[in-house]
Formats: C-alpha cells, sequence, structure tokens
C-alpha cells in the first residue's frame, strides 16, 4: 500500500542517513590505519611486517662477524684475568655516556673494578681522544683505553698511545678518512663485513659485551680461546645464567643512546631501541627515576618522545653547561641521596641551556631575516659570534636546520680570543663531512658523520670560513646556486577529527618505537573549524587550539610556538588544514588524547 511504500521509504532515508553519519565518525578502522602504515613503511610481505612488529632480541646478529671482535674480546679478558687497569674513553654526548655507562656496568657485573672512565670536557677539551689524557694514563699505569663513539679519526693521537706503550681499542661509528688509526683494534659496523652498518656508538658497544660475554658463558670459542690460561679462569668462573639476564638490562642505555643519536631504527636498531624502551619502562636506575619524575614522564605509558625530548636534552645539558660526568654520575649512581642532587643539577642545567638557546635564536633570526626577505640563501648556512657559548651550537644548527632545510655551520668561541669551535647539522641532501673535508686545512679539527659534526679553526680565519664552505659545497655536490622553495608538508594518510580515538592511537603505537628511518606518522585533518586558540605555560610559551570537524573536538598543541607560527592565521571560527601527530598525554595522574601540530596549512 501507499502507507507501506513511504514508511519503507522513510526508514531507507534514515538508514542513509545513520550510515553517513557513521562513515563520517570513524571512515577509517584502526585495522585499516594500521595496515595503511605498514604498507608505506615495510610493504606487503607478511613475513617484513611481522618482524617489524614485533621485533626478536634473538635475531641480532652474531657480535663476531664484527671485524677484530675476537681481537678485541680476547685482549680485554686477558687484561681483566690479569687485573690490568683498564681507561673507558667516551665521547661526551648521550650516546658516548650511555655506552661508557654500559660497559663500565658490565665490568661491575662480572668483578672487575680496575677501570677509569675518561669524558673530556666539551668546551675546555673539544671532541676526539686527547694525546694529554694518554699522558695522564701513562702516569696512571693503564694498561689499556677503550674508545667509546670516538677515536675513528684520531690517527695521530693513537700513534702518540703506541709509541708510549699503551694499546688502544677503538669503539666508533662515525664517519672516517681513507686513513684509519694503527689501534690494537677497531669495532666499527663499516669496516669489514658486519650486516648491520647503522649501529650507534652504544650499539657498537653492546655488540662489545655481548661478545665478552659469549666467551665467558662457552658459547663461542677458537684455539686462541682455549689456549689462553688466563681466559679459561675467567670463563670457570662466569655465572652465565645470572648474567645473560643482567645483560638485558644494560639496553637501557643502548635504547637511550639510539633514539638519542638518531640513528635510523630499522635493522637492529629498531630491535635494539624497542627492547631499550621495554627496559626503560621497568626502570631500576635511581638517576634516571629522578629525572623521570622532574619531567612528569609515565614509566607505564613510556614512548620515545619522552626519551628524546625530556631525557636526551638533560644529560648533554651536561656538557653543553658544565662536565659530561655530571650525567655518567646520574645514569651510574647507586645511592638514592645522590641520585635527587644528581637529577637536579641537570634539572637545572638543561633550564639554564634552554634560556641561552632562545636568547641566541633570536640573534639567528634577525641575521637571517635578510636572507628570507630575498627568497634566497646561500648554499650553506654559516653564521656565528664569538659569545655564543659552544655547548648551545648543535641545538642552535639543528633548529636553523628545521626552520631553512640547509646544511648549517654555526660557530663560537665562548670567549675564547684564539680558538673558534662549531657545530654541523645536515639536510640529508650531502655529507657535512664531505664538505669538511674539501675545505682545505682551515679546520684544525673536524670530525663526525654525513648529518652532524663539529670542527674548530682560529677565531682569525672565521671571516672567510663561510665562503670556503660554499666553495666546497659547490665542489661536492657541483651546484652553484638554492633558491628556498615552498615548503611541502608530509603526511601518511587524511583522517578526521573523529577518529582522534585510543583504539587508533594504540594501532599506530603498534609500529613504535620511531625516529630516523620510521618517523611518527602525520595526518592530516582537512578544512577543520578553530574553536579556540590560547596560550600556555609559565610564560605563555606555549599554543593550544581545539578544533572540531562538526562532529567531534579536539585538542592541539605546539611547544614554543604562538598564533603567529605558521603561514595561516589563527583565528577562532577560521577553516584550516592540520597537520598533526596522536599524542598521549599522562601528567600528574591525568590522561589525555590529542594532537600534536607539526604545521598548519
Amino acid at each position: 500500500s501507499e502507507k507501506l511504500i513511504k514508511a519503507a521509504l522513510m526508514k531507507s532515508k534514515q538508514l542513509f542517513v545513520l550510515c553517513e553519519f557513521y562513515a563520517r565518525i570513524d571512515p577509517m578502522t584502526p585495522h585499516d590505519l594500521q595496515t595503511l602504515l605498514l604498507d608505506q613503511r615495510v610493504g606487503t610481505d607478511e613475513t617484513q611486517r611481522e618482524t617489524f612488529l614485533k621485533p626478536d632480541y634473538q635475531k641480532l646478529h652474531d657480535p663476531f662477524l664484527m671485524r677484530d671482535m675476537e681481537r678485541t674480546t680476547a685482549f680485554i679478558l686477558e687484561m681483566i684475568a690479569e687485573n690490568k687497569k683498564i681507561c673507558i674513553y667516551s665521547d661526551y654526548d648521550a650516546d658516548g655516556i650511555p655506552g661508557s655507562v654500559a660497559l663500565s656496568d658490565y665490568f661491575d657485573l662480572i668483578g672487575y673494578s680496575n677501570y677509569t672512565t675518561y669524558i673530556p670536557h666539551r668546551h675546555d677539551e673539544g671532541y676526539g681522544l686527547h694525546t694529554h689524557v694518554i699522558d695522564q694514563c701513562k702516569t696512571d699505569d693503564t694498561n689499556l683505553i677503550i674508545t667509546i663513539d670516538v677515536g675513528i679519526t684520531a690517527v695521530n693521537e693513537i700513534a702518540y698511545a703506541n709509541s708510549i706503550g699503551i694499546p688502544v681499542i677503538v669503539t666508533d661509528h662515525h664517519d672516517f678518512a681513507e686513513q684509519i688509526p694503527d689501534a690494537y683494534a677497531i669495532l666499527h659496523p663499516r669496516i669489514g663485513d658486519y650486516p648491520d652498518n647503522n649501529l650507534c656508538g652504544s650499539g657498537v658497544v653492546f655488540k662489545l659485551i655481548t661478545g665478552l660475554h659469549r666467551i665467558l658463558a662457552k658459547q663461542y670459542t677458537t684455539a686462541t680461546i682455549q689456549s689462553s690460561e688466563t681466559i679459561q679462569t675467567l670463563i670457570t668462573g662466569y655465572d652465565t645464567d645470572k648474567t645473560t639476564t643482567r645483560i638485558k638490562w644494560l639496553l637501557d642505555m643502548v635504547g637511550i643512546a639510539t633514539l638519542s643519536d638518531m640513528v635510523p631504527l630499522i635493522g637492529e636498531n629498531r630491535i635494539l631501541a624497542y627492547y631499550g624502551m621495554i627496559i626503560l619502562g621497568k626502570n631500576t636506575r635511581l638517576g634516571l627515576q629522578e629525572l623521570f619524575r622532574d619531567s612528569g614522564v609515565s614509566l607505564q605509558n613510556l614512548t620515545e618522545t619522552d626519551i628524546v625530548f625530556s631525557i636526551t636534552p638533560k644529560l648533554n645539558a651536561a656538557s653543553r653547561m658544565a662536565h659530561p660526568i655530571d650525567a655518567y654520575n646520574t645514569l651510574k649512581t647507586r645511592s638514592m641521596s645522590d641520585a635527587v642532587v644528581f637529577a637536579k643539577n641537570l634539572n637545572k642545567l638543561n633550564d639554564d641551556r634552554k634560556k641561552i638557546v632562545r636568547d641566541i635564536m633570536k640573534q639567528v633570526d634577525q641575521k637571517l631575516d635578510l636572507y628570507t626577505s630575498e627568497k634566497t640563501i646561500p648554499e650553506i648556512i654559516c653564521i656565528g659570534d664569538s659569545a655564543w657559548p659552544v655547548g648551545v651550537l648543535g641545538i642552535i644548527a639543528s633548529k636553523i636546520v628545521d626552520k631553512y632545510n640547509k646544511p648549517v655551520f654555526v660557530w663560537g668561541s665562548g670567549g675564547d680570543t684564539l680558538q673558534a669551535k662549531g657545530s654541523v647539522r645536515g639536510n640529508k641532501t650531502v655529507s657535512v663531512t664531505d664538505i669538511m673535508n674539501a675545505c682545505g686545512d682551515v679546520f684544525t679539527h673536524f670530525g663526525g658523520h654525513t648529518e652532524a659534526g663539529g670542527f674548530s679553526l682560529p677565531l682569525s680565519d672565521i671571516h672567510t670560513l663561510e665562503q670556503l664552505l660554499i666553495d666546497a659545497h659547490i665542489t661536492v655536490t657541483g651546484e652553484s646556486e638554492l633558491v628556498i622553495e615552498q615548503k611541502t608538508i608530509a603526511y601518511d594518510t587524511e583522517l578526521s577529527i573523529s577518529d582522534v580515538t585510543v583504539e587508533h592511537y594504540i594501532k599506530v603505537r603498534t609500529l613504535a618505537p620511531f625516529g630516523v628511518g620510521n618517523p611518527v606518522p602525520v595526518f592530516l585533518f582537512r578544512n577543520v573549524n578553530l574553536i579556540s586558540v590560547r596560550q600556555f605555560g609559565k610564560t605563555m610559551e606555549h599554543l593550544e587550539i581545539i578544533v572540531t570537524d562538526g562532529i567531534r573536538q579536539v585538542k592541539a598543541i605546539q611547544w614554543y610556538a604562538d598564533k603567529n607560527s605558521f603561514n595561516t592565521t589563527l583565528e577562532t571560527g577560521n577553516s584550516i588544514d592540520l597537520y598533526g601527530e596522536f599524542d598521549y598525554s599522562v601528567f600528574r595522574g591525568k590522561s589525555e588524547l590529542r594532537l600534536k601540530i607539526v604545521d598548519i596549512g
């Protein structure tokens, strides 16, 4: 009948509207989102996807595939068995320091205590292995120096150590020149045929530790090892079960270093970072506990962002603002009272560092305004001031790269009237070490890897540095002119505000840990409406907006930003395209799923 037909049509219309409503609320299921992200990052091969989602500790490569591993481990064990003195010499950053903690912890674990640690002062000594330390080792009757995250360019220094009878074992991952040092042994993932060349310095140290463990646990043996009575003595007294378990707890240090040093989170690095995060979530280090507590970090919801933005800067603040041994002591201490004091000190140093960085960036922006107003920029940005403290130059360089997308050389002297020191950051278009190599003899010292490095030169030569770098860039790349290009914003896929759910967040987190080679997924929320715009923080330095798609609304934040930080005017009622990451905040017992603003178009 006509009534039945009308009723059916009405039901159909209601069903259509209801389906359309739910399609807008949840146009992509959490499973579909995970599948899409895996397709983009891993591909469609099921085995590779399974490996990616479930990293397997047992699939770490045999440490003895690394060149010189047997020679290195056998010699160290001989030193330990004879109670000879070893100096652990590490770099002063959040790769070298955790590496020195991990190796010294292993020595403690096996009952060897005749070692010292040395970390050079960033300002007074600078990067690298130094001859005055080698002289001190000679005075102290040191029998072996083991470097961590440093040493692969120390050709002259190691030759000097050899000349006074101190063997050096280099563990490093940085770029090296054609001539490598004549060290007793070198552990480096890119020297020899090791299957994974992406390890950071602490990653190499972990391979060394597992190599030592495999010998003592009778999991690796050769005629050389079997014939050594001193090594056999160590093997006899080795508690394999206990040590096998405790070694995995050292992955907290390796995890921090792997995330901090911005190495690609693929292959072994993904495994090391993945298990490192698990150990960090069960953290037993008193100093780290205090750093986490002071940062308001929830261990139950720990992410790699908490490490990189809350812990790494505090560890690096020690060398930037004082002495790196402060960071080492914080990670190493077993005293609760010391942990509180050490952590508060690092927090204060980091706060001081933040203020200095803000002040210098104001000067940088003023100096570079001319480039942006003319829409051109040199091939290389070279900028500095003799008053700028050396310890914060790497942070300044990174911020300039983020803003201008060019290789950056930043120099300062911190009041030194003779020597300028600097930091370099790349933009993934050219190796910064290749550029420095092409600059002739202008540098007193330089080193690093493809994307980052450091240098020093006489302050009197600083006025020629920019042109030398520009010429070197032309030599290396063949490009003579670069123009500031219109920035394109990369994103993984489009979502609606209604997709900002805990279920979607959980699926995204299955791809963690995120970092270089596996970046945090960025989503485009197109044509959303601004409900509110406000500043927050102690000095109102952070931005918060609330947006809606007409169905739901969500909060989005950006640190150190305001409504003028983007190309689009942020006014209530305006429509914007929001590029953001999922951000699950747990602070003072309150949890909140929100977005972190990447950009606004």
